[in-house]
């Protein structure tokens, strides 16, 4: 007998006897044969009682076991067409690790409320299973995007001494008796990065104190975000659009079956391929404006306005050179038009909106003064920023990318809180 194998290598074992470790997730019976699922986290698999060829003691056990109880089983591999996953296991012993108390979440509708209370427990569905693997393989598949590309990962610290994005949505911490910040973005420290090798990028946890109840905010949410010297606003372009495609890429080659679980249809995602279109922010307020949508120019698109324009749209869409006042002190300008910063957002279609933010760096350190003065910033919060303009300052661009909301898209759910382990919302901070 094979000990311990895991489900997901259940193929390489058919004729032996093994045995598996994990959970009851469901059972059924025809009266002399019990069928029931057990998940291991690699995969479930359809294991089957035969009242005639088992002990009676072990017969009863299978039928009275309560869902989600910790199981070791022992018995034969069979290919089988008909049993999920195409292989089934002919049961010759059963013995429980623990037999669980009464699942509360069965097979009726629960509300969310009810289900975001059960977080650690709503896990364990299949819908969230499929979920969280499709986010290993977009992790999995952006590392390797820039691994592969030269880039060096450096991490940014949580903790901050001063605002990236804006002053209003910062949680803010005693540090020692002085006050700190959880980090909105690795932006600024990844400019420094690189300035010293070239092209980097960091991922992790960010946070934005934002008082927002709508379908795409997170107050914790992780951020990919690269950065690249001498790189202007069209080599970020370039740089993002591949980046997509071969995410997406990735995702279809390696999760159909999540897919598939999540009812995804597939034809959205087969036609994310270069090249994505390409409208300025003048072009976005026509759009928007023919639409219906009230919208004055100079303003940030809000989500209504992001859903609007990525439905127009069967790719990804990037939207670029914003007001200036709209965006952030360290946006440079627009050479031949100061009111236009060379910004850049990418919305995904389907109506999810912005997935990715960036933008060319102001690179000139008078420039960059004056603009901390412009967006009533202390200059001396930011003496080390500083230096990276007086120390051999180059043209330098760089973007961040949500992997909460780009990967609603991608599963097509319709809540981004569905796309993290355990989201932090405006009133969600349990379990």
């Amino acid at each position: 007998m094979v000990d311990h194998v895991y489900i997901g290598d259940i193929a390489k074992w058919v004729g032996e006897k093994v045995t598996l470790r994990g959970w009851l997730s469901n059972r059924r019976s025809s009266g002399k044969i019990h069928f029931i699922l057990v998940r291991d986290g690699t995969g479930v698999l359809q294991a089957t009682l035969s009242r005639d060829e088992i002990s009676a003691d072990t017969f009863e056990l299978a039928d009275r076991l309560p869902l989600e109880s910790s199981i070791e089983v022992e018995g034969v591999v069979r290919a089988d067409r008909r049993a999920p996953g195409g292989y089934e296991l002919s049961i010759s012993h059963l013995r429980a690790f623990q037999q669980a108390m009464e699942y509360p979440i069965g097979k009726k509708e629960h509300g969310v409320g009810f289900l975001m209370a059960h977080r650690h427990l709503w896990l364990r569905s299949s819908r969230q299973q499929a979920i969280m693997r499709i986010r290993h393989e977009v992790i999995r598949s952006m590392r390797q995007f820039f691994d592969e590309r030269g880039f060096l990962l450096v991490d940014a610290p949580v903790f901050t001494p001063s605002a990236c994005e804006g002053t209003t949505t910062l949680f803010q911490t005693d540090y020692f008796g002085e006050p700190a910040y959880l980090s909105q973005s690795g932006q600024l420290y990844n400019e420094a990065a690189a300035m010293a090798f070239g092209k980097v990028y960091c991922f992790g946890p960010t946070f934005r104190a934002e008082k927002s109840k709508t379908r795409r905010h997170l107050t914790e949410f992780w951020q990919i975000e690269p950065e690249v010297a001498y790189a202007e606003l069209d080599d970020l372009i370039e740089l993002a659009e591949s980046f997509i495609v071969h995410v997406v890429r990735d995702v279809l080659e390696n999760r159909k079956d999540e897919l598939e679980v999540l009812k995804r249809p597939l034809e959205a995602l087969e036609k994310i391929s270069s090249p994505f279109p390409r409208i300025s922010y003048d072009d976005a307020v026509e759009i928007l404006k023919k639409g219906g949508m009230e919208f004055s120019w100079g303003q940030d698109f809000g989500t209504p306005d992001e859903t609007c324009l990525s439905e127009k749209f069967e790719k990804p869409v990037f939207v670029h050179h914003y007001p200036a006042k709209c965006k952030a002190f360290y946006m440079k300008r627009d050479p031949a038009n100061e009111e236009l910063a060379l910004a850049v957002d990418l919305l995904a279609p389907e109506g999810y909106g912005e997935i990715i933010g960036g933008g060319q760096r102001e690179d000139d350190l008078d420039t960059l003064k004056k603009r901390l003065k412009e967006h009533h910033l202390r200059e001396q919060d930011f003496e080390w920023y500083l230096d990276l303009r007086r120390y051999g300052s180059v043209p330098h661009s760089g973007f961040g990318l949500g992997l909460e909301r780009a990967l609603a898209w991608i599963c097509k759910v319709p809540h981004v809180r569905e796309t993290i382990p355990f989201p932090r919302l405006l009133e969600k901070v349990y379990p």
